[in-house]
């Protein structure tokens, strides 16, 4: 069967945890270089399906091809490595420490900025005729996206910046359900399938990624949104990180490691269980 038990799949998070750690540096930015394009350009797709139909599912139910087509060809995301890499940790393998999760998460970041800035420049071109016209439509929605989701939740104070972070939580909650789901099944349909889901659920809801904003924002200032690169950072990118990091790592990696791997680690360790033996009085 292409089913994996979640015994089987969550042994492979750990693994695949491991091997970034030790991952060279330069199949590392590489990796995160053509994840953060490929998934900007699938958003960059996703806000001209919304703006040519004017239905917003329509595009959300079409976004998750970028997630899925840069997962099956083995590139990495920020949001993907905030889950898998502190489990390696975790479970203590050789060499794991936090130094080496330190190093791949830079790469990853500066590799997915990168990626997605590329696409950023790129489409501002198309929408522009090479900067010399106004936006055009698409251009123009992508232009203020970014207004509302920066300077919006700096301006509704603490209420603003928790409703960002919760959203970063609840986008890497499903973000990263997607990257584990993908471990569920050795077939491709299997794995698109799986993906697929909680992609759309994140993109549909409005939930904020971090690459995915990599990509809207530096566009959104390109093409003339009336907000800074200050304003990005901290009014948005800073935030969803942090909110990104506990989303994935709380409601996916550290929940599947302790009640199946962790089980079943502690279950081999304390040896089998004879059927005779009687509960002490």
């Amino acid at each position: 069967m292409s089913y994996l038990a979640p015994k089987e799949f969550v042994t492979k998070m750990v693994d695949a945890g491991e091997a970034k750690i030790f991952m060279s540096t330069k199949d590392t930015l590489i990796r995160a270089y053509m994840a953060g394009a490929i998934l900007a350009l699938a958003a960059a797709f996703a806000v001209t399906i919304t703006v040519n139909t004017g239905n917003p599912l329509v595009g959300a139910l079409l976004f998750p091809v970028g997630f899925c087509m840069l997962y099956l060809l083995g590139f990495d995301l920020l949001t993907g490595v905030f889950t898998l890499v502190p489990l390696a940790l975790l479970d203590k393998r050789p060499g794991c420490d936090m130094k080496g999760l330190a190093r791949n998460w830079g790469l990853v970041f500066l590799g997915n900025f990168a990626g997605a800035l590329t696409v950023a420049l790129f489409m501002a071109i198309i929408f522009t005729m090479g900067f010399t016209q106004e936006p055009n439509e698409v251009g123009q929605k992508i232009g203020h996206i970014g207004e509302g989701r920066t300077l919006g939740y700096a301006a509704a104070g603490f209420g603003g910046m928790l409703t960002l972070f919760i959203r970063a939580v609840m986008c890497n909650w499903m973000v990263s359900t997607g990257v584990v789901a993908a471990m569920m099944s050795t077939s491709v349909t299997g794995k698109v399938v799986a993906m697929w889901m909680p992609i759309l659920v994140f993109f549909y809801l409005g939930f904020e990624h971090s690459i995915v904003n990599m990509f809207l924002f530096p566009s959104g200032i390109i093409l003339g949104g009336q907000f800074t690169w200050m304003d990005y950072f901290l009014f948005n990118e800073i935030p969803t990180i942090i909110g990104n990091v506990v989303g994935g790592l709380t409601f996916v990696g550290a929940t599947l490691y302790s009640t199946h791997y962790g089980t079943k680690q502690a279950r081999n360790a304390a040896g089998p269980v004879s059927p005779l033996a009687q509960p002490a009085e």
